[in-house]
């Protein structure tokens, strides 16, 4: 199945909105010629500057999060609809600090994932095992369960505006990085599930990115592997030369 890359930056809490602006500016020109979809995820705060940054180019713009519910007395919360009436195509959902920091469960990312596509939002998925998990060799168990769980409800059809992204929470932000085989075989058991959940042909053309420490250096060999179809980019995505150069990677 010949699947289209996905390279999605993750900004986490950092860039002002002016600043968001620059680096979006400075990212432009070097991914112009990109044949792979390019994504920057942005705060907030920042959604409308990385909007009016990137009209007329091929980038589109995530946010970091989005509440379950249209509207409410939920102060601080974000809709997704609220996100689609502004223009933003993406959102992520489930990453692991959301888990950590935030008491995001896999239901509540089930309810977000639900409102996000009933928004006509694409969502970045994330999925993953903590270190402990994967010495306990339940990678497997934990990440075919987030993803089943969190695809509860989700059609056939919905499926094509999921982006599965497989995180070890081991691995994000702190310099370790899975190998090549490691991160393939992960992403090869997640679309297992998804042909299990959806049949095969719709898991074929599922995308599924690594999302664990991928940079310029080891961009390459990653993205070579057979079931990795992108990266979600922390670290490397705030840096224009290094995230242009794994978008360059998933343009080969």
């Amino acid at each position: 199945m010949n699947r289209r890359y996905i390279i999605a930056g993750n900004w986490k809490m950092n860039k002002t909105p002016a600043e968001a602006a620059a680096l979006i500016e400075e990212i432009k020109p070097l991914v112009s010629d990109a044949s792979c979809q390019v994504v920057v995820g942005v705060p907030f705060i920042d959604l409308p500057a990385a909007l009016e940054a990137t009209k007329g180019s091929q980038i589109g713009v995530a946010a970091q999060n989005c509440y379950w519910e249209k509207a409410g007395a939920f102060t601080g919360e974000v809709s997704a609809d609220m996100l689609r009436e502004m223009g933003v195509q993406y959102v992520i959902l489930g990453h692991s600090e959301r888990r950590t920091y935030f008491g995001d469960t896999d239901m509540t990312v089930q309810k977000r994932v639900r409102g996000a596509l009933d928004a006509g939002l694409t969502v970045i998925l994330c999925v993953g095992e903590t270190l402990e998990q994967r010495e306990q060799d339940i990678t497997g168990e934990i990440v075919a369960m987030q993803t089943k769980i969190a695809l509860g409800g989700v059609s056939v059809e919905e499926l094509s505006r999921v982006v599965i992204a497989y995180e070890p929470v081991w691995a994000i932000g702190t310099g370790r990085t899975a190998t090549a085989q490691q991160a393939n075989e992960v992403c090869a058991l997640i679309r297992s599930v998804l042909s299990g959940l959806y049949g095969p042909e719709a898991a074929d053309q599922a995308l599924i990115q690594y999302g664990g420490s991928m940079n310029a250096a080891n961009a390459a060999e990653l993205l070579a592997q057979p079931d990795v179809d992108g990266g979600l980019i922390g670290g490397a995505s705030l840096k224009a030369p290094d995230f242009a150069a794994i978008v360059a990677a998933a343009s080969r």
